[in-house]
């Protein structure tokens, strides 16, 4: 049974900030966790140490905003197993593909990216107020976000250097390609047990349906997404 609160969002949220004041406090800190160019083979485990670190103090504070805001949706609409699986899948295969493109990278920004992707699709008319002031449908944000990333991939972009804008959108894809995976089993979750107590009730009273264990664990993981 999925949980779902957001004890994975908090966990994340704090072991970010710590390793960022460990960052600040203990010189070569960060270089010794960051994911650069010919690392990804001969030093796999940068793959991961380099989503807990941040360049600077804005980076992180931008990062942690969005992660407690979309991840605690995430979390509590899709259970904490899952939302832990897909944060660490986008960030990963971002960090990957980023470490052929850029001589470094750090952050957790395509891991946040791929919780994005999620809401974009699970609920896609939320609405959100960019840089706290312009309102739209997470649909629209998505759509923006994409076409920054990749105008950013052409050189034209429009946040400054030293933005990982292939990484972001790899994130972003992983979470929309996950979404879409979600709620392809929640149709067919849905289609089959309509089809269940369609021929239930041919057999009992509509008050006397009852849910056998498999229909349970399929409502857990799909019904309510």
């Amino acid at each position: 049974m999925n949980g779902r609160g957001i004890g994975a969002v908090l966990a994340l949220f704090l072991i970010n900030i710590i390793l960022f004041l460990v960052q600040m406090s203990v010189e070569g800190f960060t270089e010794m966790l960051m994911l650069t160019q010919g690392s990804l083979f001969s030093e796999p485990w940068r793959i991961i140490t380099s989503m807990f670190l941040h360049g600077s103090p804005m980076h992180l504070l931008f990062n942690m905003y969005v992660l407690f805001i979309f991840g605690s949706l995430v979390e509590a609409k899709i259970g904490t197993k899952r939302f832990l699986g897909i944060y660490f899948a986008a960030g990963i295969l971002a960090s990957i593909v980023g470490s052929f493109i850029y001589p470094a990278a750090l952050g957790a920004s395509g891991a946040i990216m791929g919780l994005i992707g999620i809401i974009v699709l699970l609920m896609p008319n939320l609405q959100v107020l960019l840089f706290f002031v312009i309102p739209m449908s997470m649909r629209t944000l998505g759509i923006l976000l994409v076409l920054i990333d990749a105008l950013g991939l052409l050189g034209f972009g429009i946040f400054g250097p030293n933005i990982a804008h292939a990484a972001h959108l790899v994130g972003l894809f992983v979470g929309l390609g996950y979404a879409k995976h979600l709620l392809t089993k929640k149709q067919e979750f849905t289609e089959r047990f309509t089809i269940h107590v369609d021929k239930r009730k041919k057999k009992k009273r509509k008050d006397d349906i009852e849910l056998d264990d498999e229909d349970i664990e399929s409502y857990i993981k799909y019904g309510r997404l």
